[in-house]
């Protein structure tokens, strides 16, 4: 009887590139977003608590810059100026995309993807083009409404006037990102199970229907992720009003929405301190706000 060696006991794997290999894949992003932004960050941080004096230089000040800015009436103008803004831009352009992306996943279009391209186009149209190409035909003196108002000795608004500016402002944000938007809604919509329409169609339920107690209930995260891109992007409202000042400078100010203020205080101003200190509240606004809708959207899912 021959004797049977015994299994020779399994040599533990090495775990040690295996470990390596998640923090290898993130160390490039890791490295990009310390040095593109916590670094800079930090530094903006440390230039709002320091002061720019013409006897003594620059000076340690603490927190006095945000006490200052606080009560800035240009600041808070600006900011006012925004929060109107979003109330009167946003709803119309959210309920614009929600039309369209309902219509093109309705199926009775004809040329649908002819259709939705030329919503989308718009959004790759740079902002910059956007706000002179806007401003061209808003121009009350050179502009083709104008133009065609004299021709037909009809009154045309100027559109760049003090009444009207927000609300042009409004129009041209709007034409941007309508399709943006309505994207990520038609996107949202092609995943609902094809079986929710067979069992709607087999109760007899018609297309009005269909869209109120399927889809717009399944468009709710989509519908909440646009509007908090929305809080971030009007309160971001920065490029349309700089080019609009250059030919509506009595209307628009170096101060008509908090970024453009904090823009002018760096570098129009020289005022580097304080245009930290305006940028971090801004920033701090636009964080309460989308957290307070992100708490106010789950607390209403949650029964």
């Amino acid at each position: 009887m021959t004797a049977t060696t015994a299994p020779q006991a399994r040599r533990p794997k090495r775990a040690g590139p295996r470990r390596l290999a998640g923090p290898a894949f993130i160390a490039p992003f890791m490295v990009l977003f310390l040095l593109l932004f916590l670094a800079p960050l930090g530094y903006a941080a440390y230039l709002s608590l320091f002061q720019e004096r013409l006897i003594g230089g620059t000076v340690f000040v603490g927190l006095d810059n945000y006490v200052t800015a606080l009560t800035d009436p240009q600041l808070l103008s600006g900011i006012g100026r925004v929060a109107l803004f979003f109330a009167l831009q946003v709803p119309l352009m959210l309920l614009l995309a929600l039309l369209f992306a309902l219509a093109l996943d309705s199926g009775l279009l004809r040329f649908a993807r002819l259709i939705r391209l030329g919503i989308f186009v718009p959004y790759a149209v740079p902002s910059v083009v956007a706000a002179l190409m806007w401003g061209y035909l808003y121009g009350p003196d050179f502009g083709p409404f104008a133009q065609l108002g004299r021709e037909l000795d009809v009154p045309v608004p100027n559109f760049l006037s003090e009444g009207w500016m927000l609300g042009s402002l409004a129009n041209v944000v709007t034409w941007e990102f309508v399709g943006y938007n309505m994207i990520i809604l038609y996107a949202a919509l092609r995943t609902i199970p094809h079986e929710l329409y067979e069992a709607a169609a087999m109760d007899g339920a018609g297309p009005w229907r269909v869209a109120r107690s399927i889809k717009l209930p399944a468009l709710k995260p989509a519908l909440l992720l646009t509007l908090l891109f929305s809080v971030i992007g009007s309160f971001q409202l920065f490029n349309e009003p700089n080019l609009l000042m250059k030919i509506a400078p009595d209307v628009i100010s170096s101060s008509y929405t908090a970024n453009l203020y904090a823009y002018s205080l760096a570098f129009t101003g020289q005022q580097v301190n304080y245009a930290a200190t305006v940028s971090f509240l801004l920033g701090l606004l636009i964080v309460i706000a989308s957290y307070g809708l992100l708490l106010t959207a789950n607390r209403r899912r949650t029964p």
